[in-house]
């Protein structure tokens, strides 16, 4: 697709399902049952962005760290990321908590384009699974060279 459209939620898709799903992290913790548990001892289980490299050579290297930053969450990147994310100079703060009204818009003009989230997250998690089990076989297989 190469309407205006389209191209202005080129990239947003992924940054917008991460920051409903901190929303939905804050939502949990904020119930009585979660203060309950963390009264009696229990840790938060915070959100993890993994491996947040940009792919996109038209996107700023600390694109992802700066627009997925919340308080409790971890985030695994690549070094030329680190180095990226230490090197930016613009405001480093809460950039999720108040984009969750705009990420709901964003898959409303997803959707508006006929772009199904189910069938682009159903279609990642296929790819993302046969990834793991790819590397898995090859791990298994160097194992088993080795021994």
């Amino acid at each position: 697709m190469n309407t205006a459209q389209a191209k202005k939620l080129r990239g947003a898709a992924a940054v917008a399902n991460a920051r409903l799903a901190y929303q939905i992290f804050e939502e949990v913790t904020a119930t009585d049952r979660w203060r309950r548990i963390a009264h009696a001892g229990g840790a938060v289980q915070r959100p993890l962005w993994a491996s947040t490299g940009v792919k996109d050579k038209a996107y700023d290297p600390a694109k992802y760290v700066v627009e997925l930053l919340a308080p409790d969450t971890v985030n695994t990147m690549p070094e030329t990321t680190i180095h990226a994310a230490r090197a930016y100079s613009g405001r480093i703060a809460n950039s999720i908590s108040d984009s969750y009204i705009h990420s709901h818009q964003v898959f409303a003009e997803l959707a508006e384009l006929g772009i199904s989230y189910d069938e682009v997250v159903n279609e990642l998690e296929r790819d993302g699974i046969a990834k793991f089990n790819d590397a898995w076989e090859a791990l298994i297989k160097t194992i088993a060279a080795q021994l």
